[in-house]
């Protein structure tokens, strides 16, 4: 496949590892950036074989483009989809989607955790009072430099979980190829490698529903076991500690043995 690049758009130390593997690899590439205050970018190729890593802005826009597999932006990414998949296995099961300035019901609850329903680098999710809330929500859309939330910004609420800590695991076609720890809660001793419980219970959910053909699946260990964070777009999912030569290396597997009269999995 060609790589289209965006260049570098996370605080993120191990962003430019993606360029060392591929010319590693000897897969052929390209750095591209947005111009100004648009949507557009220039790329120097007319293959069609392509996979897109950048901002989310670019995995979005990419979406839409004919490439194979382009990007795998949208539809079961989101909350509203996966959770029918995962069902109880998500750490957010039973919380509800509303708007950003829609008012929140803090009936006999203290604290709520709320986070963007769909485009996660919105805000940091977290643990809200209900009077950090309503500041957040103030100053947010009252702030002229703010350009990401609006008052109708799709956001999540549930009731908190106490969480242990929390692991990136990489799917491609169904199968872990790369994890990282990326959160320890509670002075929790770090450890270098996801435990084999954890990336059994990623699997089996991988089994149970597929987001798309490659996709990243955030997880937590809670005080009721392992629980699915989030799913992320693995076109625009910072790298932590997994081994990004093994990520490439397996979209490469995949589509050299699935390309041929097939399209990738958006849905």
């Amino acid at each position: 496949m060609y790589y289209i690049i965006q260049k570098n758009v996370f605080q993120d130390p191990r962003y430019d590892v993606i360029f060392e593997v591929l010319e590693e690899l000897k897969l052929d590439y390209e750095r591209v950036e947005f111009k100004p205050n648009s949507n557009e970018f220039e790329i120097q190729t007319d293959r069609k074989d392509i996979f897109v890593y950048g901002s989310v802005k670019l995995a979005k826009v990419t979406a839409k483009f004919d490439w194979f597999p382009g990007s795998f932006y949208g539809n079961n990414h989101e909350f509203a989809k996966y959770s029918k998949g995962y069902g109880i296995n998500t750490i957010n099961f039973g919380s509800y989607i509303t708007k950003f300035s829609d008012e929140v019901d803090w009936s006999n609850k203290t604290d709520l955790f709320i986070k963007p329903s769909i485009d996660a680098k919105v805000f940091t999710g977290k643990v809200f009072n209900k009077s950090e809330w309503n500041d957040f929500v103030y100053n947010s859309l009252n702030d002229t430099q703010n350009q990401r939330i609006n008052k109708d910004t799709a956001i999540q609420i549930s009731e908190p979980y106490k969480l242990i800590k929390e692991a990136r695991i990489w799917i491609v076609g169904k199968k872990i190829v790369t994890s990282s720890y990326y959160r320890f809660h509670g002075g929790i001793e770090f450890e270098d490698y996801v435990a084999n419980e954890g990336l059994q219970f990623a699997q089996n959910m991988a089994e149970l529903y597929n987001v798309a053909d490659a996709y990243v699946m955030d997880i937590a260990l809670t005080y009721e076991g392992w629980k699915i964070m989030e799913i992320n777009c693995i076109n625009s999912a910072g790298f932590y500690n997994g081994n990004v030569k093994r990520i490439i290396m397996a979209l490469e597997e995949y589509y050299g043995n699935n390309a041929e009269g097939t399209m990738h999995n958006k849905v």
